[in-house]
């Protein structure tokens, strides 16, 4: 197990993203570097108020701790107690152009030390007693959709895991529709993605590998449908749903998202952890759009729980 080499690529990952989202947008990322107390930090990158992205952050951390958090252990009890490291690249993109979809991507290693080992010793050579899992994946939130953005999305995501497994696709595409499923809504959040977690499989060097995949596939997967959806002329109508339905995006990632949860228990940089809310959004009583109009079309045809690439 190399914690190095992963360290190396999320702060690579984290720069070529930026860098190729400051090409797109014309201004540059605010950088933040930040620690914490218990052990380890990150940077920060974030835009904000942009032509393009009305907010979008890029964030690195690699925290440690002493003793894993209540979210990290619950699956797994046996692991209680014991000192930890956390390390990764997340970002969560809202662009202010409606017909330009918010995305979220996240690429992460937890490292559960040895029993006995101390977070100070993070970054040490490992023992064969440390245990270790990847996780990560990306998923689109459509305002308006688009059939062509969905499939190419989804195409891109299978393209990055195609090398690891003909069923490994399929898997973790319907990991993420029911992960990224407002439950108290009855309703997915987006249009999906994929979505893994808790993978050990295959030794450290595969699930590195498959991790850097989904990583470095990101770009592939998303530029082209800014680009496309950016310079759209929209009015009042189309940011007014936006923000409204921006209220399901802020609903997740309170009430289910397990990494807001995880960042916050273990004491992480909230404005770091908060990033991924949207500046503006709305919420009204009960409120359902006419049916006929692109605005009913999203929940009709979009969100829906389907095979884009049939």
């Amino acid at each position: 197990m190399n914690i190095s080499a992963a360290r190396g690529f999320f702060l690579d990952l984290q720069a070529r993203i930026v860098a190729d989202l400051e090409n797109i947008d014309g201004r540059r990322f605010r950088r933040d570097e930040w620690t914490r107390p218990e052990g380890g930090g990150g940077i920060a990158r974030l835009i904000e108020d942009s032509s393009v992205l009305e907010r979008g952050g890029v964030n690195f951390s690699h925290v440690t701790g002493d003793r894993l958090p209540a979210s990290a252990t619950a699956s797994r009890p046996g692991i209680a107690g014991r000192a930890w490291e956390a390390m990764g690249v997340s970002l969560v993109l809202h662009p202010r152009n409606p017909y330009a979809p918010t995305v979220h991507m996240n690429v992460r290693l937890l490292v559960a030390h040895a029993a006995g080992a101390r977070a100070d010793k993070a970054m040490a050579p490992e023992s064969p007693a440390d245990e270790w899992w990847f996780g990560g994946g990306m998923d689109l939130t459509p305002y308006y959709g688009f059939t062509d953005d969905a499939v190419h999305f989804h195409r891109t995501c299978r393209d990055a895991l195609a090398p690891f497994g003909d069923n490994v696709h399929a898997k973790y595409k319907k990991w993420c529709d029911d992960y990224f499923f407002l439950r108290h809504r009855g309703e997915p959040r987006g249009v999906g993605g994929i979505f893994f977690d808790d993978l050990n499989e295959g030794g450290y060097e595969r699930c590195l590998a498959l991790t850097r995949s989904v990583g470095e596939h990101f770009l592939a997967a998303y530029m082209p449908i800014l680009e496309r959806r950016k310079d759209m002329p929209f009015g009042e109508r189309e940011r007014d749903f936006q923000a409204y339905r921006r209220g399901r995006y802020v609903e997740f990632n309170l009430v289910w998202d397990r990494g807001t949860l995880f960042g916050l228990q273990s004491n992480g940089r909230a404005e770091a952890i908060l990033m991924s809310l949207p500046p503006i959004v709305k919420w009204r009583y009960d409120w359902k759009p006419e049916p006929g109009p692109p605005e009913a079309r999203l929940y009709t045809d979009f969100l829906v729980q389907k095979d884009w690439l049939e």
